[in-house]
C-alpha cells in the first residue's frame, strides 16, 4: 500500500540539512481504506556532505521513548546523533498522536465523541500501529530494510517491529527498552517499585539532609495549601513525582538542587518558593505529553485488562504512600488520581478508565517469531534502571534469537544523555560484528 507523502524543501540548522515529511496513514491498519491521520517525521543529515551523496546514505529511524513522546527537535548534532550522522540519514518520528502528527489530547479528543469513542480511537495508538506506520513510511521514502534505534518505549516498539515486520529491518539498536514479552503489568511494577526504593536509598545515602527536607516538604503540603502556577493545589503524591530525577545519572543530583530552593522566608513564615513550585510544575504536568499517562499501562496489555496495575501493586509497597512517615519518591508509575489533579488530564479521566478496563488488547509481540529472529539486534541493559527492570530485560533478551546484550552499571535509564555517542557506536559495532573495547 502506498500512502500520500509531502516533503518540505531542505533547510539548514547549524550544520544539519533538515527536511520535514508528512505522511497520510490509516487510523486503523486493518481498514486501509478507512479514516486517515497524519504522521510527521523530520529528516536530518550532515549539511557538509553534498546533498546527492547524503541521499545515498541508508536511513536510521529513531523510535522515541514514551508512550506519547515526540521525536527529538535537534538544534545541532551531538551525542548519539553526531555518531549516527556519519553513517545515516536520521528520521525522527513523531509517533501518532504526538508533536506535528495528528494530535490526541484534551483539546482534540472531544472531536471523536464521548469517552467510549475516544477510548476506541486511542486503542489504535499502541506499538503495533506505530510499527505499521513506520513500514508505510519506509516504503514511501523508497528505503530498503532500515536501521532502527529505540530508546526506552522505542525499544518496546522495536520488539513489536521484530515480531510483525522483520523484513523491514536491516539491524536494530535498543537502549533501556527490552519489554517483558508475556505476563501481566503487575510483574513490571513489582520489579520497578523495588528498583525505585533502592534508588531512593542510594539518593538519601548521598544526601542525608534531603531525607529530612523531603519529609518536611511532604508534611508542609499535607497541612498547608500550596498551589502550582497552573492554579491547582500541589499534593504530597504529586510532589513525589519528582522522583523522575532518579532515573538518570547526573539528573539525580538535580533533585538535590531542586530541594535546596524549596522554602523561602517571608513575613508570614516559610512557604514553598515560587522557584520551587515552578520547577515542580514542569516535572508533574502532562500538558505536553498526555498520552504518556493515558496510554501508559496499555503498553503492557495483551489479551487482558491492566486495571490500574501500578495502583494495585502500590498496596504492597506502603513506603511509597504519601502518608508514610518518610515517603519515598516514585518512578514512572501512573495512578488514577493523575486524572483528578492534572488539568491537562482531568477531561480524559473517563477515557483513561475505559482504557484501564479494556480487555481485548491484541498481542504486541510474537514470541515464536522472536525465537527465530534473524535481524541483528544489540541492546544496552542498565543494571539499576528504575523504569525497565534489568532482570525482566535479560529474560526478554534470552527469548530473542541472536540478540546481543551489553549490560552496564555505569548508566541509568537516560544513558544516551550522558554518553550517547559512545553507547551508539558500541551497539552499532555489535550488530556489525566489529571488535569492541
Amino acid at each position: 500500500m502506498s500512502v500520500p507523502h509531502t516533503a518540505s524543501a531542505p533547510y539548514t540548522i547549524r550544520g544539519m540539512r533538515v527536511t520535514d515529511h508528512r505522511f497520510t496513514v490509516p487510523l486503523d491498519h486493518a481498514r486501509p481504506g478507512g479514516e486517515t491521520i497524519t504522521v510527521f517525521a523530520r529528516e536530518y543529515s550532515d549539511a557538509a556532505m553534498p546533498q546527492p551523496e547524503a541521499e545515498e546514505l541508508p536511513w536510521l529511524l529513531y523510535l522515541q521513548g514514551g508512550p506519547g513522546g515526540k521525536g527529538n527537535r535537534l538544534l545541532q548534532f551531538g551525542g548519539w546523533t553526531k555518531a549516527a550522522a556519519k553513517h545515516f540519514r536520521i528520521l525522527m518520528l513523531d509517533q501518532r498522536g504526538t508533536g506535528l502528527s495528528t494530535p490526541a489530547n484534551r483539546q482534540t479528543l472531544p472531536l471523536r465523541g464521548d469517552a467510549a469513542a475516544q477510548a476506541d480511537y486511542l486503542a489504535r495508538f499502541r506499538a503495533d500501529s506505530i510499527v505499521a506506520d513506520a513500514e508505510l513510511i519506509r516504503a514511501a521514502l523508497g528505503s530498503g530494510p532500515w536501521t532502527t534505534y529505540g530508546q526506552s518505549y522505542g525499544g518496546f516498539c522495536t520488539l513489536t517491529y521484530l515480531s510483525f515486520a522483520p523484513h523491514g529491518l536491516r539491524e536494530s539498536l535498543i537502549t533501556g527498552g527490552l519489554a517483558p514479552l508475556t505476563g501481566p503489568a503487575e510483574r513490571v511494577y513489582r520489579a520497578t517499585f523495588r528498583r525505585v526504593a533502592a534508588r531512593n536509598a542510594e539518593y538519601f545515602a548521598k544526601y542525608p539532609q534531603d531525607r529530612v527536607l523531603t519529609t518536611r516538604i511532604a508534611r508542609h503540603l499535607s497541612e498547608t495549601p500550596e498551589f502550582l502556577p497552573s492554579g491547582e493545589r500541589l499534593t504530597v503524591q504529586r510532589f513525589q513525582m519528582a522522583g523522575s530525577f532518579l532515573g538518570g545519572n547526573t539528573r539525580m543530583d538535580g533533585l538535590h538542587y531542586l530541594l535546596q530552593e524549596a522554602f523561602v522566608p517571608t513575613p508570614d513564615g516559610e512557604p514553598l518558593s515560587d522557584t520551587f513550585l515552578e520547577a515542580v510544575h514542569g516535572l508533574v504536568s502532562r500538558a505536553s505529553n498526555p498520552l504518556y499517562a493515558v496510554m501508559h499501562e496499555s503498553i503492557y496489555g495483551q489479551g487482558a485488562a491492566t486495571n490500574w496495575a501500578a495502583a494495585r501493586v502500590l498496596e504492597e509497597f506502603p513506603e511509597f504512600k504519601p502518608g508514610a512517615g518518610e515517603p519515598l519518591y516514585t518512578g514512572e508509575m501512573v495512578y488514577p488520581w493523575y486524572f483528578d489533579e492534572d488539568p491537562a488530564l482531568a477531561p480524559l479521566k473517563e477515557t483513561a478508565e475505559l482504557l484501564a478496563v479494556r480487555r481485548d488488547w491484541p498481542a504486541l509481540y510474537d514470541p515464536e517469531q522472536l525465537a527465530r529472529n534473524s535481524v541483528p539486534v544489540a541492546a544496552a541493559v542498565y543494571t539499576d534502571d528504575i523504569y525497565v527492570d534489568r532482570d525482566l530485560s535479560l529474560e526478554t533478551a534470552a527469548a530473542v534469537r541472536g540478540l546481543q546484550v551489553w549490560e552496564s552499571a555505569d548508566f541509568h535509564h537516560d544513558g544516551i544523555a550522558d554518553d550517547g555517542e559512545g553507547i551508539f557506536n558500541r551497539l552499532l559495532g555489535m550488530v556489525r560484528d566489529e571488535p569492541q573495547p
